[in-house]
C-alpha cells in the first residue's frame, strides 16, 4: 500500500469526529502529567502511556479518559492542548475540523467558563493564521454526568457563544444514559442555531440511533455502527443522507466491535449511507486520521478515487458554508487529478 499511503498522506481532509482531550499527543499528556506530579496516576513518560491506554471495555476507556481530563487545570493547559491538537491535524493535511469539546468537564474542575472559551478561541485563531487549519467546536454533554451537565453545557454554549461554536453534542457512555432525557436541551440549542450531532449506536443497538433522530433532531450521527442491525434504519438514513461519523479503530479499541475484520463499515456503505471516516481519540487508540483512511481503504477495497470520495463525503457532511465546501471539494478533485501512482499501482 506504499503508493496509496502516500496518496492518503497528501489528501486534503476534513475531520468531523475527534475529541479535544482525547486528541492530546503522548508528549503533551506526559508534559501535563509532569506538571501535576503526585496529583495524578497518569504516567509522565510518553512511552508508558501506550500500556496506560489499553482499555478493557468502554467503561474502562471513560475512566482513563477522565483521568486525562483531570490534567487540564487552567486556561494555559487548555490553550496548549488545543493548539497542539490543531498542529497534529494540520500535519495530516486536515483543512477543517469540528472538534468535540466538553466544557462542563473543565468548568466543573474550576476553570471559569469565559476563560475556557477564550483559551480555545485563542488557539483556534492562532491555528488558522499559523497552521492554515480552520477549527470549529461541538459543545458536548458528558452523558455520564447527567442532566446537571446538560444544563451547564447549554448555558455555557448560549451565554459564552464562542465564534467557533457550530454544534451541540452528547457523548460518554450510551448504556444507562437514555437519549430522550436530553431533548429539552437539544431543543434549546437548535432553536439558538446550533446543529445537533449526538453520539448514538456505538455500544448500544439501533434504538439509540432512532432516539437521537426522533428526540434530539440529529443531523449527523456520532458512530452509529449498530444501524447495520436494522434494515429499516439503514433505509431511513440512506434516503435522507444523514451522515455517519465512523471511527473504525476506536470501535475495536473500546470493544464495541470484536475485530476490525468484523467492523460494519462495509455494510453501511453498501446500504448507501453517507459515511465519513474519523479518528475519535487518536493517540489513545494508537491511530491517526491517515491511519483510519488506510483502514477504510482495506475494508472497502478502495483505490485513490474511492478515498477521495470519502474525503468529499466529510466536506459534504460538515457545517462549512457552501463557498468553503465548494473550494475544499475543488482542492480534493485537483489533488486526485494530479495523482500518479507508482509502477506497482495503488496497492
Amino acid at each position: 500500500m506504499t503508493d496509496l499511503s502516500a496518496f492518503i498522506a497528501g489528501l486534503p481532509k476534513v475531520e468531523l469526529h475527534v475529541h479535544h482531550v482525547g486528541s492530546a499527543l503522548p508528549r503533551i499528556v506526559a508534559e501535563l502529567a509532569a506538571r501535576h506530579e503526585g496529583r495524578t496516576r497518569v504516567p509522565a513518560d510518553p512511552e508508558a502511556l501506550a500500556s496506560y491506554f489499553e482499555f478493557r471495555d468502554f467503561a474502562h476507556f471513560v475512566e482513563i479518559y477522565l483521568s486525562v481530563v483531570d490534567l487540564i487545570r487552567d486556561e494555559s493547559d487548555v490553550r496548549l492542548l488545543t493548539f497542539e491538537v490543531a498542529r497534529e491535524l494540520a500535519r495530516q493535511q486536515v483543512r477543517y475540523a469540528e472538534l468535540t469539546v466538553t466544557p462542563y468537564s473543565h468548568v466543573h474542575r474550576g476553570i471559569p467558563a469565559p476563560a475556557f472559551c477564550e483559551a480555545i478561541e485563542d488557539a483556534r485563531r492562532a491555528a488558522e493564521s499559523e497552521l492554515g487549519i480552520s477549527l470549529r467546536w461541538c459543545f458536548d454533554i458528558p452523558g455520564e454526568a447527567g442532566l446537571p451537565a446538560a444544563e451547564q453545557t447549554l448555558r455555557i454554549a448560549l451565554d459564552e457563544r464562542p465564534d467557533g461554536l457550530v454544534s451541540f453534542g452528547l457523548g460518554g457512555p450510551e448504556v444507562g444514559v437514555p437519549r430522550p432525557q436530553f431533548k429539552p436541551y437539544f431543543d434549546q440549542a437548535r432553536a439558538a442555531g446550533l446543529r445537533s450531532v449526538p453520539h448514538a449506536g456505538e455500544t448500544t443497538g439501533p434504538g439509540t440511533i432512532w432516539d437521537a433522530l426522533r428526540e434530539l433532531g440529529a443531523e449527523r450521527i456520532g458512530h452509529g455502527i449498530s444501524a447495520a442491525q436494522d434494515p429499516a434504519l439503514l433505509e431511513h438514513l440512506a434516503q435522507r443522507q444523514i451522515p455517519m461519523e465512523v471511527c473504525p479503530t476506536s470501535n475495536v479499541r473500546t470493544r464495541a466491535v470484536s475485530s476490525i475484520e468484523e467492523h460494519p463499515l462495509p455494510r453501511l456503505v453498501e446500504a448507501g449511507l453517507l459515511v465519513t471516516i474519523n479518528s475519535d481519540d487518536p493517540p489513545m487508540f494508537g491511530t491517526t486520521l491517515n491511519d483510519e483512511y488506510a483502514v477504510a481503504a482495506r475494508l472497502l477495497d478502495l483505490d485513490a478515487a474511492g478515498l477521495a470520495g470519502l474525503a468529499r463525503n466529510a466536506v459534504t457532511a460538515s457545517f462549512l458554508a457552501a463557498p468553503e465546501r465548494d473550494k475544499l471539494i475543488a482542492e480534493i478533485d485537483a489533488y486526485l487529478a494530479g495523482y500518479r501512482p507508482g509502477p506497482s499501482g495503488d496497492r
